[in-house]
């Protein structure tokens, strides 16, 4: 209990040497795996000892205890022999002081993707796999080349150096999409991917489908998309600079590239979607037009609606006698919203139900005049000022692919196509416009005059306004109708059920009397 333990036997090499003296002093480092250990510290502890002369060695270490000759070290008395039956090597304080076991070598991890099984560690008698454990089957079948298996179903499969895609269906991309080479803004570049996904299609055939102005292949929406991504003056510099193998550029440099081979793509693009929607918006610029027109017409040609103008007048000149508003010899279109205004004496009845009850009373034929006026009700939902914006752009639109026409006629072979196809469609379109633009000046001309026929003045009370206005009369004055119609049939049963009662009452009399009698 009184010694100290000797420390564990290395792996390899010499041992340590004994402590020092009184167990003064640090204790040595721990011996280095291979070769001889160092000397051992001086007694006192007082620091190491100086380095050997240069040509000599300094004295061998002593040798291990327990070798003949060795000397016992100082101040410490024998080892302790090893407890009997105990784990040799144990510490009797109760550290661990086992030796060191040998270790074997791990078997090599698998390089092979895993099979994801459920393992049997325990075979049950009689079963398959206690069969072939008694039959000594080995785990490993030679007839699988582990060659093979390795090269079919590696974990890692190696990146080829100088991988080939297909870089706008045709051309061939190097590298992997994490190798490409990047020059735009990454967000721009994602958006462009993005984009170039709804087109689906190689981008030659798409260049070729522009050139060709081919609406069978490309819709207005995906050509407005292709204008909204065409390369920035800044993005052609940046590739336009690059100087290295445009193979490695990414999806987006890719497309940018593609559009730039054509001079003014952006223009040409343009000039498509022009063509793609010019049948379209004719055919409902020339409705919205017609539908105006015909409202003017309708108006201005219905007898009906003059009478019963004339019959509101009559009216208001009757109840203003006599006052500064009598002796009209005209009214304010919005003047006839203000029938529903003036109630009679007993709140139950407007100016506009009297005028619908002396209508019905007296010139039953103008109840309908509102369908005189089909075309009232669609043309309030249209603005002249947007139908002047729209005039504006389809002439401009046209100028531009004048433009566009003139320029790529020294383009050379890229833009022959083209330019062919583009002669063909400024043929057609120019006689189109030039009648849609006379169509639309006698628009114009209509709906000034329209409010003219009412004494309106066309800038103070443009065409908007006076078929707004004359919808909203239309509506009350089928809404006083049909409520004077109900009002009608309620006095009519109400009169029937007294002429009723009245007839009840003098047949009961008549049994009285003849009771009486």
């Amino acid at each position: 209990m009184f010694g100290v333990p000797p420390p564990p036997p290395p792996m390899f090499g010499a041992p340590p040497p004994p402590p020092p003296p009184g167990g003064r002093g640090p204790p040595p480092p721990p011996p280095p795996m291979f070769g001889a250990p160092p000397p051992p510290p001086p007694p006192g502890g007082r620091g190491p000892p100086p380095p050997p002369p240069p040509g000599g060695g300094g004295p061998p270490p002593p040798p291990p205890p327990g070798v003949p000759g060795a000397p016992r070290p100082p101040g410490g008395g024998p080892p302790p022999p090893p407890p009997k039956g105990g784990n040799v090597g144990v510490d009797p304080r109760g550290r661990g002081r086992g030796y060191a076991r040998p270790t074997g070598v791990a078997p090599k991890r698998s390089s092979l993707k895993p099979l994801h099984w459920s393992k049997v560690t325990r075979a049950l008698q009689g079963s398959l796999w206690e069969e072939l454990q008694r039959h000594g089957e080995p785990q490993i079948a030679p007839e699988f080349d582990v060659s093979e298996l390795e090269k079919l179903f590696s974990l890692n499969v190696p990146k080829p150096a100088d991988s080939a895609g297909k870089a706008g269906g045709k051309g061939k991309s190097a590298g992997s999409k994490s190798d490409r080479i990047t020059l735009v803004d990454l967000r721009r570049a994602n958006n462009t991917e993005i984009m170039l996904t709804k087109v689906k299609m190689p981008l030659p055939d798409m260049m070729a489908a522009v050139l060709a102005l081919d609406e069978s292949v490309l819709d207005v929406d995906q050509v407005e998309n292709l204008i909204k991504f065409c390369p920035t003056k800044e993005e052609m510099d940046l590739i336009k600079g690059y100087t290295g193998d445009k193979e490695l550029l990414g999806k987006c440099e890719q497309f940018f590239l593609e559009l730039m081979k054509v001079p003014r793509v952006e223009s040409k693009l343009r000039v498509f979607s022009f063509k793609i929607q010019f049948g379209a918006q004719l055919t409902e610029f020339k409705k919205s037009l017609n539908i105006v027109n015909s409202a003017c017409e309708e108006v201005r040609n219905s007898a009906k609606l003059k009478e019963i103008m004339k019959k509101i007048l009559y009216l208001g000149n009757t109840l203003n006698q006599g006052t500064a508003r009598g002796s009209a010899v005209g009214f304010k279109l919005d003047s006839l919203l203000k029938l529903t205004d003036t109630r009679a004496s007993n709140s139950k009845m407007t100016l506009m139900h009297y005028l619908c009850k002396v209508l019905a009373d007296k010139s039953p034929k103008l109840l309908d005049f509102h369908l005189d006026l089909v075309s009232l009700e669609g043309s309030t939902k249209i603005q002249l000022k947007s139908l002047a914006e729209e005039m504006q752009a389809i002439i401009k639109g046209l100028e531009k692919v004048k433009q566009e026409f003139a320029a790529c006629a020294n383009d050379g072979p890229v833009s022959a196509v083209f330019h062919e196809k583009l002669k063909e469609f400024i043929g057609l379109s120019e006689s189109e416009v030039a009648s849609l633009t006379n169509l639309y000046s006698v628009v114009g001309r209509n709906a000034d005059a329209l409010a003219l026929y009412f004494g309106e003045d066309p800038a103070r009370c443009p065409f908007e306004q006076v078929t707004t206005t004359l919808l909203n009369f239309i509506r009350l004055y089928r809404k006083a109708h049909e409520e004077n119609c109900k009002q009608a049939e309620l006095e009519k049963k109400k009169a029937e059920k007294e002429a009723e009662m009245e007839k009840a009452k003098g047949i009961n009399l008549t049994k009285k009397g003849a009771k009486d009698s």
